[in-house]
């Protein structure tokens, strides 16, 4: 089987894995290949191409969907014998461009499905045994009962009020002065910073993000249409010199941002940074995104105001939720504007789906008025208190010499950065079998380059699983340093 694959700057705008995949099917179709018939591995198709491993991988995946190719644990990759009509094709639907770039980064994540027992410390999804599940129940049977039908209706598209009237209060106490008409409620922070991105950018805009960042805010700027321009991390935070360089560029529309438990970093910059990004903001005119996602989760210090407490113009939208600090199956974020801003967010918002659940943002307003949503909180950092510090001393003892890592003071993220040539995408591959799992750095680029940097969390695992983590990913580590080929242990996966 032969290849003609255009890359960068050639006349085929398809991505590389689209074009692998066509040619496989073009192939299937005029039965040049047969049912039955085997496909090289991945890695062996990568070598002869001279393309990505992930790429491969994407172009099986995609006709795997298409019911094209099957793959069996052990046996490899074959044409499929079941066809899904009478013709032997399903229907093969044609995407516009931005859906197949979207489709291309989706598909470039990793999959952690067929890593069945193995230690999670990829996912920052607080740890079920910690939901607070029958206070929350009971708080939703009091709303449902004081509320009656009324409250199955559609609600206000800009939230439950008691609800945005509770959130007021607390936003204050972190020092951001908002009332309730400047809090839009949405679907978590993920909503959040979608209708963000729409309130300043358009279709072929550039938006500047931090480098490395959030992997689903990458997905939103790409589901939009937005180019990215990366604005390097440093140890204080976004390089202010470079975001400056960003920003002042015309097709620069806004600056994303995590100041509080970065994701994937898990740092907190100074207040005095807070203040010189501001001024940067101020100098070239653009607004700022600021993602609040894990506010509520510090476990150490004294927490800094947050960029739209320290900025009395309007120039941050901040976004909250309660998906990282009480459970994602609330579905309840928040973003935080001022004057047009709300206006905009609101006709946004009614455009995409009407209005939220009234229920759910009813029982969350009773379960933090009647003090159940702090004492969680209570509860919630002590545990996490210990997992954190089970984590970092697990990285001393067990990672060799040469490697970096944070020590965040809140949130449920540690970034590693490994000594050597390591690209953490093939060490990921070790460590499943190893009975373990991670998120690795390139996940966290905006081009998905190659990363000798991987993050752990320790929201889903205790203390003893996390130590075992950390010693399974500290000898691949080693291994692969040393030149020796990984050794796997006794998990099944």
């Amino acid at each position: 089987m032969r290849f003609a694959l255009q890359r960068d700057g050639g006349r085929d705008e398809r991505p590389v894995y689209r074009q692998i995949a066509d040619q496989i099917q073009r192939e299937i179709e005029s039965a040049r290949l047969q049912a039955g018939a085997r496909l090289p591995t991945i890695r062996e198709l990568a070598r002869s191409l001279g393309v990505n491993r992930d790429t491969v991988s994407q172009a099986y995946e995609a006709l795997a969907e298409a019911g094209l190719l099957e793959s069996t644990v052990g046996r490899g990759t074959f044409v499929t014998t079941r066809r899904s009509n009478g013709n032997g094709h399903g229907f093969q639907p044609v995407f516009p461009a931005l859906v197949e770039r979207l489709l291309a980064f989706e598909r470039a994540r990793p999959r952690f499905g067929l890593a069945k027992g193995a230690i999670p410390l990829h996912a920052v999804v607080p740890d079920p045994a910690l939901y607070p599940a029958d206070a929350f129940r009971k708080a939703l049977s009091r709303v449902l009962a004081r509320g009656g039908p009324e409250l199955l209706l559609y609600g206000e598209t800009q939230g439950f009020a008691p609800l945005r009237a509770t959130l007021s209060a607390r936003l204050r106490r972190t020092g951001l002065e908002v009332g309730p008409e400047g809090i839009v409620l949405c679907h978590g922070a993920s909503q959040g910073i979608s209708l963000a991105l729409r309130l300043f950018a358009g279709q072929g805009d550039a938006i500047a993000l931090e480098e490395p960042t959030y992997n689903n805010a990458l997905a939103a700027a790409h589901a939009q249409g937005l180019r990215t321009v990366a604005v390097p991390m440093t140890s204080d935070g976004p390089d202010l010199a470079a975001l400056e360089r960003a920003l002042s560029r015309p097709d620069v529309r806004l600056f994303y941002t995590i100041p509080t438990f970065h994701n994937p970093m898990g740092t907190t910059t100074s207040l005095a940074h807070r203040r010189a990004l501001l001024e940067v903001a101020h100098r070239c005119g653009k607004p700022i995104v600021e993602d609040g996602y894990e506010a509520d989760l510090r476990i150490d210090g004294r927490a800094t105001p947050p960029l739209a407490g320290l900025d009395g113009s309007g120039i941050v939208v901040h976004l909250c939720s309660f998906s990282k600090s009480l459970f994602p199956g609330a579905r309840v974020g928040a973003v935080i504007a001022r004057g047009p801003c709300v206006d905009a967010l609101l006709a946004l918002k009614q455009a995409s789906d009407l209005s939220d659940s009234l229920p759910l943002q009813a029982a969350l307003a009773d379960f933090i008025e009647c003090g159940e949503y702090d004492r969680h909180l209570a509860r919630l950092r002590r545990a996490m208190r210990e997992r954190r510090d089970a984590l970092l001393e697990s990285l001393a003892k067990e990672m060799p010499d040469g490697t970096r890592w944070s020590a965040p003071d809140g949130g449920y993220q540690v970034w590693v950065e490994l000594p050597g040539a390591i690209d953490t995408r093939d060490l990921l591959s070790d460590a499943i079998r190893a009975g373990v799992l991670f998120a690795p750095g390139s996940q966290f680029q905006h081009d998905g380059r190659a990363s000798s940097a991987l993050r752990l969390s320790f929201a889903m695992a205790g203390p003893e699983d996390l130590r075992t983590g950390v010693a399974r990913i500290g000898r691949l580590v080693r291994e692969r340093l040393a030149g020796d080929e990984p050794r796997a242990v006794g998990v099944h996966v």
